[in-house]
């Protein structure tokens, strides 16, 4: 038999035959030849930190050996970052910002963007002095456009193998720990560059956006029954493509520009024929750019699991690319090459990596970048095959047959082609003479650091050589003497753990037998039923802990010591998941008072499981339950059953009112009273909420009216109003109604309205007054104010429902842009500051006084009061967005596209039955107000389920670029 398991076998015989409590001086020498005499004779069965002599402990063969030198330092060779000749230079992952990193390799590589940056004015001119930079400050760009040159300027002259983005990156407040669209990125950074650029006085600078990306369509519409034909022209900088069903990129831009048949719900409003027509859509090139990059829609909607997807289908590409036969005007010479494909490897929307694929300009030869790490493609061809295989898709599609010159892929998202007519570029863009200079400096740098980085590692290597010497002799006169002074505790406690071990599973069906058996009398303790049902685990991961805890503290006397606060919070952390019938403790510290969460176990159990768990909380059958708890409980029921007793008097009392029958209008006055008492409709609303929940809710105990009325004390209201468009601000009361309201609640002002008839003429004329009388001057300014508030509002809620075909509602996608919620008035319980008091009514535990409201914030306190209470109740398929009066069509449809992941050219939106297809008219103009529900019919493909995930994506909301500098933030 082999020394170790010898060894092993003897140590569990031995801790089997002695009980901890009869451990004595012939036991511990016993526990020095099982444990540690191997360890000096080199036979112990592994490292063994727990003996200072255990010369394998320390490492004896290792430091006898010959050791590698790199072994004495952890400092990597420095010129591993420099960068080889003739590569590019790479970026680096600030954490989830590879799909940035893509995006500036590919416009680095734009010649013409690159120059034009480079003749943008600077304000490094206020940086330099003299003839020189100042060495004490570092540069810090300004503007984006300063950002792009730097970082150019060190793409292509820095001696680092890759560079350091962190400046661009936080100058567009940009979240680097989240992945977001890389398609929108690159839509809003061109937006903000052009932006930027177009206040440049140097034509080449101003336009280059333009003249690189900018095309130009046309949507076409023609009527079906005049002829006429609508013409909208818009520029573009990207042609986004439908993939769903297609094969070949041609069929994608073919679709893209197909005709589409408006008939039914969709008819076009004909101008010329001044009524709905059949027509027919579609969308003409004008104009194509010298760069143009094709979109391809790999991240769409999925009605089922109401969240985006990846289309992981293959689709074929050429590497020319003939544009004329989509062009109106032919003849232009509209051949394009392939310069760039971008790469999302991965086969979930909502995660994965982005690589990009770019072409040299000069030298034809493809290159893959990959944040830091650049590689030259072979023979100067594209090569996509390493990209396709590393994540199978789910659908098991086999990949196509690709002819020469073609290619096909299921991860490009992007691809970019360049004018194959333009002049190949033959000198390289140079950089300015003050950027070079910042470029040279960190040159300077980066060299400082090498020279650094290599002289500790030659300090190390010496001091390592140095220590090897000094332990090599150290051996020599070691001395390997036996240690026999053992702790008493510590064995005891070795032989506590071991025999708990070997006996857990024995103990295991043991306590199960036990707990079969019925508790009689008050032999029984009380146990958490969470903690029986555990127990074998807990005790288990307890002594597995204390074992090597052991491990851990003789292990000090080899080096391998735990920082101590780490090791503090960690046992804190894991007590607190370990300790066992914890579970029954109340907050008090004492036996909770819940009987559903115990079990009584017998006396012999309880003895058991305490071996595993001597400090568990103890509770024999006796033991009492925690008093506070009782009182605490008593109270609660108590409070629970005078509000029922409340909200029962009070539903007898008034059952009209709380179930909405019978109810008095001053539209239709009725015949047998004069008089109609008014309160809050917010009140009612409250006080209902209450009768129904009165264990969930405080009852009301007063009526505010304070609200339907303004400083001076007049109503805010007119007689006309109150039947039409504040007839949902108020509640009208009968008299008989109204005494009972008195009895129950403290009214701070009574408002009525009298009808009288008045003149002599027969039938005489009727009279409506109020008490108190109607506040003109407050009105009107109640009335202006709304008025402005339709007009100027910001930050306003408006509501978009999306029409959907099959009646299927979709899950929301973006709730982070919800404000309100389905849920009905009465199940919806609105969260208030500590201290804030409702301005309606007051509560039980507070003031019977209300709160005096001061004339300068009164106009913001009444729209407070009107917009709660005349707040859209959201439905099922709405979303709640948030806008302003002076925002375009256009900003509302791309949040539209976030909320719903609807294309903006794929949206059809109506309010009130008009059509709003104008994007640079503002929300204002276009009658939308606050509150407004928008209609949106969305002209979406069918999904292509073939290639749609087996199982549904689990994934977090969108934030998308909100609050960056790509938003003007």
């Amino acid at each position: 038999m082999a020394p170790r398991l010898q060894l092993e076998k003897a140590a569990w015989r031995w801790a089997e035959t002695v009980r901890p409590e009869e451990v004595s001086q012939e036991h511990i020498e016993t526990a020095y030849r099982i444990w540690l005499e191997p360890c000096i004779r080199g036979v112990c069965r592994r490292n063994c930190k727990g003996n200072p002599n255990c010369l394998v402990g320390i490492g004896e063969h290792i430091w006898l050996g010959e050791i590698d030198e790199n072994s004495f330092h952890n400092i990597d060779d420095p010129n591993c970052e420099r960068r080889k000749k003739n590569s590019f230079v790479g970026l680096t992952n600030l954490g989830a910002t590879c799909y940035v990193n893509t995006f500036l390799q590919v416009w680095f590589l734009n010649l013409e963007l690159r120059q034009a940056l480079y003749l943008c004015p600077s304000t490094c001119s206020d940086y330099m002095m003299g003839d020189g930079i100042q060495e004490e400050k570092d540069y810090e760009p300004q503007t984006i456009c300063e950002h792009l040159q730097y970082l150019f300027a060190l793409l292509q002259n820095s001696n680092r193998r890759y560079i350091d983005p962190s400046g661009f990156v936080k100058a567009l407040g940009l979240d680097t720990g989240q992945q977001q669209d890389a398609q929108e990125f690159s839509k809003l950074f061109m937006s903000l560059l052009e932006d930027t650029l177009s206040k440049q006085k140097n034509p080449d600078v101003r336009n280059i956006v333009q003249q690189q990306f900018c095309g130009e369509y046309a949507y076409v519409t023609v009527c079906n029954q005049c002829g006429r034909e609508s013409k909208l022209l818009s520029k573009f900088y990207e042609l986004e493509l439908n993939i769903q069903g297609h094969k070949q990129l041609t069929d994608c831009i073919s679709e893209f520009l197909k005709e589409e048949k408006l008939e039914g719900d969709n008819r076009y409003f004909c101008e010329n024929c001044q009524s709905k027509q059949n027509a027919t859509r579609k969308i003409r090139l004008l104009s194509l750019p010298c760069t143009l990059n094709l979109q391809l829609m790999r991240f769409v909607f999925d009605r089922q699991t109401g969240h985006k997807k990846k289309l992981n289908t293959y689709i074929g590409f050429s590497e020319i690319l003939d544009m004329e036969p989509y062009v109106e005007h032919k003849g232009g010479g509209y051949v394009y090459e392939l310069s760039a494909v971008l790469i999302h490897r991965g086969v979930s929307a909502y995660s994965g990596h982005y690589i990009a694929h770019v072409k040299d300009p000069q030298s034809g030869e493809w290159y893959k970048f990959n944040d830091e790490d650049i590689e030259k493609m072979e023979g100067k061809k594209l090569q996509l095959g390493i990209e396709e295989d590393l994540e199978p898709s789910k659908s098991q599609t086999r990949k196509p047959k690709c002819g020469k010159g073609t290619h096909c892929s299921r991860n490009a998202y992007m691809l970019v082609y360049r004018l194959q007519t333009q002049e190949k570029p033959n000198t390289t863009v140079q950089v300015p003479a003050f950027l070079q200079e910042l470029v040279d400096r960190d040159n300077s740098k980066f060299e400082e650091w090498c020279i650094e980085m290599a002289e500790m590692r030659k300090q190390s290597v010496d001091k390592g050589k140095a220590k090897h010497e000094e332990v090599k002799e150290l051996y020599q006169r070691l001395p390997a003497g036996a240690v026999k002074a053992l702790c008493k505790e510590c064995v005891v406690e070795r032989c506590r753990v071991l025999r708990l071990k070997n006996q857990l599973n024995e103990d295991y069906k043991t306590v199960n037998n036990l707990l079969k058996a019925t508790v009689k009398g008050n032999d029984g303790f009380w146990v958490g039923k969470s903690s029986l049902r555990s127990w074998r685990q807990l005790a288990l991961e307890q002594l597995d802990e204390q074992d090597g805890d052991a491990d851990q503290s003789n292990g000090k006397m080899n080096g391998n010591t735990l920082n101590k606060d780490e090791s503090k919070e960690e046992r804190k952390e894991e007590e607190e998941e370990l300790n066992f019938n914890e579970d029954i403790l109340c907050p008090h510290g004492e036996l909770c008072i819940s009987e559903n969460e115990r079990r009584l176990v017998s006396k012999e159990a309880w003895s058991k499981l305490q071996q595993y768990f001597p400090k568990a909380p103890e509770f024999p059958s006796y033991k009492e339950c925690c008093s506070q708890c009782k009182i605490l409980e008593r109270e609660g029921e108590e409070n629970e059953a005078l509000h029922k007793m409340i909200a029962n008097e009070q539903k007898t009392s008034l059952p009209n009112l709380f179930q909405d029958k019978n109810r008095p209008c001053l539209s239709n006055w009725p015949e047998d009273t004069d008089v109609l008492y008014i309160v809050s409709q917010f009140f009612v609303e409250e006080w209902r909420k209450f009768v129904r929940k009165p264990t969930r809710c405080s009852p009301v105990s007063s009526i505010g009216n304070s609200a339907l009325l303004c400083p001076h004390g007049g109503l805010m209201f007119t007689f006309a109003s109150m039947t039409k468009e504040d007839s949902k601000l108020i509640a009208l009361i009968w008299p008989s109604e109204w005494q009972m309201i008195q009895k129950l609640f403290v009214v701070d002002h009574v408002i009525k309205i009298t009808r009288s008839e008045v003149g002599d003429v027969n039938p005489s004329e009727t009279q409506y007054t109020s008490e108190p009388q109607l506040c003109p001057e407050c009105r009107e300014g109640l009335l202006c104010q709304q008025q402005r508030d339709l007009r100027e509002y910001t930050q306003a809620t408006i509501y978009v429902h999306k029409v959907v075909d099959n009646k299927k509602v979709m899950k929301d996608s973006a709730p982070e842009l919800n404000v309100s919620s389905s849920e009905t008035e009465e199940d919806k319980e609105e969260a208030k500051p500590d201290g804030e008091k409702d301005p309606d009514f007051n509560q039980n535990n507070g003031g019977t006084k209300r709160q005096k409201i001061s004339h300068q914030n009164y106009i913001a306190y009444q729209k407070q009061v009107i917009r709660r209470s005349m707040r859209h109740r959201k439905v099922r398929g709405e979303k709640a967005l948030l806008v302003s009066a002076n925002q375009t069509l256009k900003e509302l449809k791309i949040q539209i596209m976030h909320a719903f992941s609807v294309a903006p050219f794929d949206q059809n939106l109506s309010i009130d039955g008009k059509i709003l297809s104008d994007d640079c008219a503002t929300l204002g103009t276009l009658g939308v107000i606050p509150e407004s529900v928008i209609l949106l019919k969305a002209d979406e493909p069918i999904a292509d389920y073939a290639a749609m995930d087996d199982v549904m994506q689990v994934c977090m909301p969108e934030e998308g670029f909100k609050g960056t500098g790509l938003l003007g933030h």
